[in-house]
């Protein structure tokens, strides 16, 4: 994937000459030799100034994993295979401390608009709980990235799953989206047919699926084609290509599966001891960083029965191929990019919408007639394989704890990155939509269409491109569904809803937020909760027990 720096043809001296050679004489008579000198020298500097690719506004790719751990990629300690998102880490820019919003909707609603997820209207999910911040689509108050590109001359195609707006007003071309093929209302979606309360969409229009349908494949082509239509254009492109894998149900090509069959045949505990030697060999966790143990959640391997062993083996197994076939086509798009000769001026963004998904779905009445990984069954990979997912953090999706809000991060483009590096600076998904605008040389509005937009949260990651040390946000914020946490320098405060009590921990030292020091620093608690409630009323934050 080295790139291949290429450059606009600019004018040389010969061909300025010839240009004026052939100037009809009545447009140069009399006029002096001084000013054809100074006119061919003019034209010549101007040429020769042409902006390189380099320093034009980019193509954008945006790849966004559904449900994905932070160890679930190679590159971050994983033994799947993903050679296609490793390349881009091995060559780019990996970034350790990225946090998302910590669940599906709200993720999706903090990329798309650089705010919180309450100051959208999606501060819970896709549903309305009778307040403005509780909504369940983007309001507006708020625009989106392909809102503000569209109006920058960039072409905008998004391929996949929208989940911030289920009705046809609220669908992606209705904010800023040119082309769009996918799911508007929720994900959960792999083969045809799929179970009810999901429309797959073309542009405004549902369309159907046939019996080749395959969700991750079917995202690939048409963001392909979405590309193909616009890659000669002379405006630039985003595609935002948000993949449903590898979030449940369980299912997978068979031959994906296979490659997998038999080798989760082990306690999950060595898996994770694995993943976790090897993200220290990496450098991406520290050497001295700690692996969390396991939570009451995870049973004990040893203690399961072999038919037992087996079905969990295949379930990791379906998992573990949903991973490799996203991977698979994000390589197929690559090579596009490849050989249409626009990789160099790509910039391409890889993330997770939030950790590994500890949810036990309930099986299908008739499990034990219908496989795991198949188009009938109805399964997930259970807490025990989703802990292994997020090593070496604690807690899984939807808490805000390190194990549901870490993601692993890549930004690729050489010619903007430099050398391969890791970096260890704190950053969060609401950085995504200031960096895009740094990216294409455009600014972040007071309006759009007519109604005042709140500022920008986010801060741009360019700074970082460049591999610079940028100005840190003063303070992150979280909050789902009760479960609350700020961050402010090294510190972290955070709160599970379950408990309602406050931890405190020292990131620098301790990102696995085994040592709680709230006893020991009641000022820090004290500061950072006042902090945290002022921004709750800000963005408007609502008691849990008044939404669920």
């Amino acid at each position: 994937m080295k790139s291949s720096h290429s450059f606009p043809h600019i004018f040389c001296l010969p061909s300025v000459a010839k240009m004026v050679k052939n100037i009809p004489n009545k447009r140069i008579a009399g006029i002096h030799s001084t000013l054809i000198f100074v006119l061919v020298l003019f034209i010549f500097i101007t040429a020769c100034n042409v902006p390189s690719r380099k320093d034009s506004p980019p193509n954008i790719i945006i790849f966004f994993a559904d449900d994905m751990g932070f160890s679930d990629i190679g590159f971050f300690g994983s033994e799947i295979s993903t050679p296609n998102i490793d390349a881009l880490a091995t060559e780019g820019l990996v970034m350790t401390q990225f946090y998302n919003s910590g669940r599906c909707c709200p993720s999706r609603a903090s990329l798309l608009t650089g705010l919180y997820p309450h100051q959208v209207g999606i501060g819970f999910m896709n549903g309305s709980s009778g307040y403005p911040s509780y909504q369940g689509y983007l309001n507006d108050s708020c625009v989106t990235i392909a809102e503000l590109l569209r109006n920058a001359g960039y072409h905008t195609m998004m391929s996949g799953k929208w989940h911030v707006g289920d009705q046809f007003e609220n669908w992606p071309l209705q904010r800023g989206f040119e082309r769009f093929y996918g799911f508007p209302k929720g994900g959960g979606v792999y083969y045809w047919p799929w179970r009810e309360g999901r429309d797959l969409v073309l542009d405004d229009k549902i369309i159907q699926a046939d019996s080749s349908f395959y969700s991750t494949d079917a995202f690939t082509d048409y963001a392909l084609q979405f590309i193909q239509e616009v890659k000669d254009s002379a405006n630039p492109f985003f595609l935002y290509l948000p993949y449903i894998a590898p979030h449940f149900p369980l299912q997978a090509h068979p031959e994906d599966i296979d490659k997998y069959r038999g080798k989760y045949y082990d306690n999950w505990k060595s898996y994770r001891i694995a993943r976790f030697q090897e993200m220290k060999r990496k450098g991406i966790i520290d050497e001295d960083g700690n692996l969390s143990p396991v939570d009451s959640l995870v049973f004990n391997w040893d203690d399961l029965p072999d038919d037992k062993k087996a079905e969990y083996d295949l379930r990791m197994a379906v998992y573990a191929g949903q991973v490799e076939c996203m991977d698979r086509n994000i390589g197929r798009i690559i090579q596009k990019l490849e050989e249409w000769g626009i990789m160099d001026n790509t910039v391409i963004f890889f993330l997770s919408d939030n950790g590994g998904s500890m949810e036990p779905l309930k099986e299908s009445d008739n499990t034990d007639s219908i496989e795991i990984g198949t188009v009938a069954s109805w399964s997930s990979y259970h807490a025990p394989w989703a802990n292994l997912s997020n090593t070496p953090h604690r807690l899984y999706k939807h808490w805000v704890h390190e194990g549901g809000i870490s993601t692993p991060f890549i930004i690729y483009n050489p010619q903007r990155t430099g050398e391969h590096r890791i970096d260890k600076q704190v950053a969060h998904i609401i950085d995504l939509m200031p960096t895009c605008l740094d990216l294409a040389g455009i600014e972040y509005p007071e309006s759009y269409g007519g109604f005042p937009v709140i500022p920008v949260e986010g801060k741009s990651l360019l700074p970082v491109i460049r591999g610079e040390k940028r100005i840190p946000h003063e303070h992150l914020f979280w909050e789902h569904m009760g479960n609350k946490a700020v961050r402010w320098a090294k510190w972290k405060l955070v709160m599970q809803d379950e408990k309602r009590v406050w931890e405190l921990y020292d990131m620098d030292k301790d990102r696995s937020e085994m040592n709680d020091l709230s006893a020991q620093y009641p000022e820090i608690v004290e500061m950072l909760n006042n902090v945290y409630k002022e921004w709750e009323d800000k963005v408007g934050v609502m008691p849990w027990d008044s939404i669920k």
